[in-house]
């Protein structure tokens, strides 16, 4: 039962990540200035290399992950290739609503209204 309740919380906080990123866009194209594919290359690199090293990586050494991420969204903008759409009130509740039910599930087994 406890294996079930931490596949379904796994589950909502993949569909809150799903209902949140809908309306988030990431687009490449010939560049006109060589910085800036250099730019949006580095943040796919940067941002797989952070989620890896908060999973593999001791927890000690857990900062340099977080070092990896705050570059990787740092050149994801620098980059201008994310394109936010806005998200209704309502989309943006339900996403809130899956994340924190999912995270809570999948850490405690239980979710605390």
């Amino acid at each position: 039962m406890r294996f079930l309740l931490k596949l379904i919380g796994l589950a909502l906080l993949l569909a809150g990540i799903y209902f949140l990123g809908q309306n988030i866009y990431f687009s490449t194209n010939v560049y006109p200035y060589w910085w800036r594919g250099i730019a949006a290359d580095g943040s796919i690199l940067f941002l797989t290399c952070g989620i890896l090293m908060l999973f593999v990586l001791p927890r000690q050494d857990k900062s340099l992950g977080w070092v990896a991420l705050g570059i990787g969204i740092f050149l994801v903008f620098f980059s201008s290739r994310a394109i936010l759409n806005p998200t209704s009130l309502w989309q943006f509740c339900l996403s809130m609503a899956c994340f924190v039910g999912g995270y809570q599930l999948l850490t405690t087994g239980r979710i605390n209204i």
